[in-house]
């Protein structure tokens, strides 16, 4: 991946963020590869469909551990780097409008997800005395792999459910993350910007 952009600009790892020693060790190696960090995107995650009374609890710890523990370890690592070079950086977490709105059979999913909203709004107050930002994009259904699952009926139902008539295109939640990242967002923190067509109004 890393020769097929530029290489010089990019640093390119797989990470079980998931695995505290991991993702602390990650975020030394892109602190001293980069010789500091002013953003953070936290977008891992992984669903596991089913009620949760048949859920295993293998599958809830998976959800939990990558989606909301993965976060909070990639987080904590990276703000203790901002902290201590005095960063006023931008930190955005990829939650989803399931953790707003919930949906039938992604109770854990949900819950994680919320959980980063949570999370979103409490650092804000920690970190803002810093001149650290913190904020939420959740996005709605948007034209990726994860839609692919879903047959024509249900693709139907969410457009005719969204105001804007469709489904959402990764470009449509990276341009949310990259205003929230910019200078242009330097005063909104603790705020979850809902990217879903309408679907949630």
């Amino acid at each position: 991946m890393s020769d097929e952009l530029v290489a010089p600009r990019l640093l390119y790892s797989a990470v079980d963020v998931a695995d505290r020693t991991a993702a602390d060790s990650f975020i030394h190696e892109v602190y001293r590869h980069w010789g500091g960090i002013d953003i953070l995107v936290n977008n891992a995650g992984v669903a596991r469909d089913g009620v949760l009374g048949l859920t295993s609890a293998d599958d809830v710890d998976t959800v939990i551990d990558l989606n909301l523990k993965g976060s909070i370890f990639v987080t904590k690592a990276t703000i203790r780097k901002m902290l201590a070079a005095g960063t006023r950086g931008r930190i955005v977490n990829v939650s989803s409008v399931v953790g707003i709105a919930g949906y039938q059979g992604l109770a854990v999913y949900s819950a994680t997800k919320a959980g980063l909203d949570g999370m979103t709004r409490s650092l804000s107050r920690e970190l803002g005395p810093r001149g650290i930002t913190v904020n939420s994009v959740a996005p709605g259904y948007l034209t990726t792999e994860l839609s692919h699952g879903l047959t024509p009926n249900q693709l139907d139902q969410i457009c005719r459910r969204t105001p804007l008539g469709r489904l959402g295109s990764p470009s449509d939640v990276s341009k949310a993350v990259q205003f929230l990242a910019s200078d242009s967002a330097a005063f909104i923190t603790g705020h979850v910007l809902v990217v879903d067509g309408g679907l949630t109004a």
